[in-house]
C-alpha cells in the first residue's frame, strides 16, 4: 500500500512548518515546564505527534525543558472526568484536551489551569467558550469545525456511493455527536436519504449494534465525529468492508487505516496548530486572549484499496479533488 499527497498539500504543510519557525519567541522557558494531555486514544496518535512535533521545533525538549504526562481515555465514558482531574492535580502549566468530551471534563476539572483543546467539533455550541473571537475564560484551542462539515460529508459520500439510501450512523453521547448528526439530518433530507441513527455510550454498544443489524441493513456507514467512535474506528471499517458498503470518515488518517473517503482536518497539521497556542500560553499569553482557530487546510483523502475491496470505482472528478489517496 502507497500514498501520495497532491502537491498543494505539500506546499501546505511546509508554509505551516514556516509558520511555526517564524513564531519562535526569544527563548523557550529555561525551566522546565509540565505540559499534561488528555486523549481519547490511539486514533489520534497523529494530533500528537503533530503537537509533538511542533513544540520541538519551538525548542520544547522532553530530556531538557519539558515534560509531557499523557493520559490515554481509550475512548469517552464516566471515567474521564476522574482522569481529568487527576490530570489537574499534577498542576501542569498548561493541559491539552483532545476532543470535545475531555474538555468539558478538563473545563470542570479546573478554572484556573490554562487549557488548550484541539479536534474539538463546535466550542461555542458545546459551551467550552461564548465565541471564537475570544473565550473570556481558561481555554483556547483549535476546532476541527466537524458540525458544518457533517452535510458536505453527506454529499461526498453520496457522490462517490450514488447507490446509497440508508446511511447507519453511530451516534455518541457527546455534544458534537448530536451537533454533527442534526447538520448531516438536514442534508439527508435535501438529498432524499435516510440515515438509520443508532446511539452509543461504550465500545460495546458500537459492539452490540453493529451485530444486530443484518447484512443489508444499510447502504453505507457516516462516521459521525465523537471520541468514542473514533477511538473505536476499526470496528466501522471493519463491518463496512465485510458489507462492501461505503465508510465516510471525518478525517485522513482514518482513511489510511481503512475508511473509504474523508474530508476534513489533517490530524498532525491540528497538532501543529495546538503546538503554536501552547507556546502562547507558556509565554505568558492567557488563553481568554487567543482567538479560537479554524484548520488551516481541509483534506479529501480517498483509499482506492478499500474502494477495490468493496467494489466501488470512484469518479474521476472526485479523484482530481483529492489531496491524499492511498492504493
Amino acid at each position: 500500500m502507497r500514498q501520495h499527497f497532491r502537491k498543494t498539500a505539500t506546499l501546505c504543510v511546509v508554509t505551516l512548518t514556516m509558520l511555526v519557525a517564524a513564531a519562535l519567541h526569544a527563548a523557550p522557558p529555561a525551566r522546565t515546564v509540565r505540559v499534561a494531555v488528555l486523549t481519547p486514544g490511539l486514533s489520534f496518535g497523529e494530533v500528537l505527534a503533530g503537537f509533538r512535533e511542533g513544540l520541538g521545533q519551538l525548542g520544547y525538549r522532553e530530556s531538557t525543558n519539558l515534560i509531557l504526562l499523557i493520559e490515554d481515555t481509550k475512548g469517552s465514558g464516566s471515567e474521564v472526568q476522574a482522569q481529568a482531574q487527576a490530570l489537574v492535580s499534577a498542576k501542569p502549566d498548561v493541559l491539552v484536551t483532545v476532543g470535545t468530551s475531555h474538555t468539558v471534563a478538563a473545563k470542570a476539572a479546573t478554572s484556573t489551569i490554562p487549557i488548550v483543546f484541539t479536534w474539538v467539533g463546535d466550542p461555542v455550541r458545546s459551551g467550552l467558550v461564548p465565541s471564537y473571537a475570544a473565550s473570556g475564560n481558561n481555554l483556547t484551542g483549535v476546532s476541527v469545525y466537524s458540525g458544518p462539515l457533517s452535510g458536505k460529508r453527506l454529499e461526498i459520500l453520496r457522490e462517490i456511493a450514488p447507490n446509497a439510501r440508508r446511511i447507519l450512523c453511530l451516534v455518541g453521547k457527546e455534544s458534537i455527536a448530536e451537533i454533527s448528526f442534526s447538520a448531516a439530518q438536514k442534508t439527508a433530507e435535501k438529498l432524499g436519504v435516510v440515515l438509520i441513527r443508532r446511539d452509543v455510550a461504550s465500545r460495546d454498544d458500537i459492539v452490540r449494534e453493529l451485530s444486530v443489524l443484518p447484512k443489508g441493513a444499510f447502504d453505507a456507514i457516516y462516521h459521525v465525529p465523537s471520541g468514542l467512535v473514533s477511538a473505536h474506528i476499526n470496528l466501522l471499517i471493519q463491518r463496512a468492508r465485510e458489507d462492501k458498503v461505503a465508510l465516510m470518515a471525518h478525517e485522513d488518517e482514518l482513511v489510511a487505516a481503512g475508511a473509504l473517503v474523508s474530508y476534513g482536518a489533517n490530524a498532525r497539521r491540528m497538532g501543529l496548530q495546538t503546538a503554536l497556542l501552547v507556546d502562547k500560553v507558556l509565554g505568558g499569553v492567557a488563553p481568554a486572549e487567543i482567538p479560537i482557530q479554524v484548520p488551516d487546510k481541509l483534506f479529501l483523502a480517498i483509499n482506492l484499496v478499500t474502494a477495490k475491496t468493496i467494489g466501488l470505482k470512484p469518479p474521476l472528478a472526485l479523484l482530481e479533488r483529492a489531496e491524499r489517496i492511498v492504493e
